[in-house]
């Protein structure tokens, strides 16, 4: 091994210095990349950024709606599989918006996707939107109240015909409308 006079005068060998130079690689490569993923997991937030015709400050949708809707409304929560009993709703009706009463869904497109979340093929005409969804490092497609930007759940294509897609919604965002009896 040669001998580096420099490397001595300031303690280290030139061994040390090639070490150090591989864990200040390697080192800036991960911080790299954990800044890359962070950012590609916020998505391109379009419903958090876009205007909606119902906007209201932080405190007024925290005194109207119950912990659990505000969770999943305003904050992009999920709430429990099988925990919702509009999971199980088979009643003729509409499901409207929990933040805004907006009708999104109606019975005739529920069915029972074995997921734990109210499902539907299909919403109703101008009721929902959508937006990339990039949290938990996954990418899905987010569904929100067109009127409000409520979060209501996600989209995927593994749903029945007549679309092929599954409205896979939070039952806390919905209300259940049941539809007026025949005999009425």
């Amino acid at each position: 091994m040669r001998y580096d006079v420099r490397a001595d005068i300031r303690g280290a060998s030139s061994e040390d210095h090639a070490m150090i130079s591989r864990r200040g690689l390697l080192a800036g490569a991960g911080a790299v990349a954990l800044i890359a993923g962070w950012r590609w997991a916020q998505g391109t937030g379009e419903a958090a950024t876009a205007s909606f015709e119902i906007e209201k400050p932080d405190a007024e949708w925290r005194a109207q709606l119950t912990p659990a809707q505000y969770d999943v409304l305003r904050r992009h929560g999920t709430e429990r599989p099988f925990s919702s009993p509009l999971d199980q709703e088979k009643r003729k009706g509409t499901f409207a918006c929990a933040g805004c009463d907006l009708p999104l869904f109606v019975s005739d497109t529920k069915f029972n996707s074995g997921t734990g979340w109210p499902s539907f093929y299909q919403p109703l005409a101008n009721a929902v939107g959508t937006s990339e969804d990039r949290s938990f490092f996954m990418k899905r497609v987010e569904v929100h109240c067109r009127r409000c930007g409520g979060h209501l759940g996600h989209v995927f294509e593994d749903g029945p015909r007549p679309t092929g897609l599954r409205y896979c919604m939070n039952g806390v965002a919905l209300k259940f409308a049941p539809a007026p009896s025949a005999a009425s």
